[in-house]
């Protein structure tokens, strides 16, 4: 994990420079569809394959896709496939969006959550969990059932677990300590 974020950091911050000159949202959104295609078990081992080409390997993943790639991202695309690093195309656009997050002066927050949430509640909690947190977050959520009841929040490496289950633990903690 460690060694592909390591790789990751230079192309990432190279591509955010080049993006800056550009369209950072758009480029954001075809490297997100990007990531998700790079993510596939089967493109990897057709790209690990000796017998393909640089150029087939371009070809299907970019139809893979299903968007026009604007030709930044395409040349980024060639460039990553030609140094063999396809793998940690994910973990490129990870960094990618970290950057270009702080840049605005905005976090991403994973919101956990037993129940989905309606947009109004989203807005609500979100505005809640900016004043917790100073500063603008972009909320992903997610489902967990297991949570019982209530929210767990991560933004970077802060955890905010108001949810039943956490109360539970930490009232069994209490009572068998």
């Amino acid at each position: 994990m460690a060694e592909l974020a390591t790789i990751a950091r230079p192309y990432a911050e190279a591509l955010y420079q080049v993006a800056k000159a550009h369209d950072v949202k758009a480029w954001s959104t075809q490297l997100e569809a990007l990531a998700l295609v790079a993510g596939n078990a089967e493109l990897r081992q057709f790209a690990d394959n000796p017998k393909a080409t640089a150029e087939q390997v371009f070809d299907v993943t970019a139809a893979a896709v299903k968007q026009p790639l604007a030709e930044g991202v395409q040349n980024f695309l060639r460039e990553v496939i030609a140094n063999g690093k396809l793998a940690a195309l994910p973990a490129m656009v990870e960094q990618f969006h970290a950057l270009a997050n702080a840049a605005e002066g905005v976090a991403d927050a994973q919101i956990f959550s037993a129940y989905p949430i309606a947009d109004g509640q989203l807005a609500e909690v979100v505005g809640a969990l900016e004043k917790r947190f100073g500063r603008k977050l972009e909320a992903h959520v997610s489902l967990e059932p297991s949570l019982i009841g209530g929210i767990r929040v991560v933004v970077g490496d802060e955890v905010l677990d108001t949810s039943v289950k956490a109360r539970l633990e930490r009232m069994k903690v209490a009572l068998t300590a």
